[in-house]
């Protein structure tokens, strides 16, 4: 959002500049004109933009900090806090993931469809030399679909398909290989300096999704089970199916520079990620 679009003060309010200046900020997020995730202007545009002292900004956004609608990151500046809504965007944190020298994604879920999607754009602007990471490192952890497994299943018996389990397979491996391939690609024509993209399988049924971007943010959702029709071997069948595109995402990160658990939450989650990945989850070539 550019400083000029931000709402003007309100010359007949009497209160004070500092609540006039969060009034102001308050409108723009409420209205959407800030989104979640979105960085604040500095605290010097904000001062120039309000003709106000840099420390009546510093208490405005103050103000919106104990309202729980922004956030300040250590070195960063401020930012729309992301709890404000309840899906949350994971395409602008993955972006800003590959802005850093060190990329590291690890993701635990079904097909990795979503991964790949927003991947797309992040690893083209890598390729274009618009992004320059020096490393990227991509952990995918998935159910093995190799054996019986209690979802997707058929409607009808509640109970596991090896038809259904083949067509999840081929979704799978569809999208898997083509994040193994494109991030394979930027190491093999030297663009990026290290590269590795891994996949793993392990023995539970898909209940929930789970990023964590550079060890700092993490976002869960759990997967809601929807009844569809689709086909196998050529025959329309009604399963029962994890559906990520309809996971709402929470975030916890450790760059918030106030009291939460989101150092816990990320700290946990790599535990438990870790932890899977390197004791029941079997390695696949791809």
């Amino acid at each position: 959002m550019e400083l000029e679009e931000l709402p003007d003060l309100d010359v007949d309010d009497p209160r004070p500049a500092s609540q006039k200046i969060a009034n102001a900020l308050r409108a723009a997020i409420r209205t959407k004109k800030l989104e979640p995730g979105d960085k604040l202007p500095s605290q010097p545009e904000l001062s120039v933009r309000y003709g106000v002292a840099r420390e009546t900004v510093k208490s405005a956004l103050a103000i919106l900090k104990d309202e729980r609608l922004i956030v300040s990151r250590m070195g960063s500046g401020s930012y729309v806090r992301a709890q404000t809504q309840k899906p949350i965007g994971l395409r602008p944190h993955i972006e800003e993931a590959f802005t850093r020298p060190h990329v590291s994604i690890d993701f635990a879920g079904f097909s990795g469809e979503t991964l790949q999607g927003v991947l797309v754009e992040p690893l083209d602007k890598v390729r274009d030399g618009r992004l320059t990471p020096e490393s990227i490192t991509v952990r995918m952890l998935l159910p093995d679909l190799n054996r019986p497994i209690g979802l997707p299943s058929r409607v009808s018996t509640k109970e596991d398909d090896p038809g259904v389990r083949a067509r999840s397979m081929r979704i799978t491996r569809r999208h898997t290989e083509a994040i193994v391939e494109a991030v394979q690609e930027l190491g093999d024509l030297g663009i990026v300096k290290s590269v590795s993209a891994e996949v793993r399988l392990y023995p539970a049924a898909p209940l929930f999704k789970l990023y964590i971007l550079n060890e700092q943010d993490a976002f869960f959702g759990f997967y809601p089970i929807v009844e569809h029709t689709v086909r196998v071997e050529g025959e329309p069948v009604a399963i029962y199916d994890p559906m990520g595109k309809d996971a709402l995402l929470f975030h916890r990160t450790t760059a918030d520079d106030e009291p939460s658990d989101g150092a816990q939450y990320v700290d946990q989650a790599k535990k438990w990620f870790d932890s899977i990945w390197s004791t029941v989850a079997a390695e696949v070539q791809l």
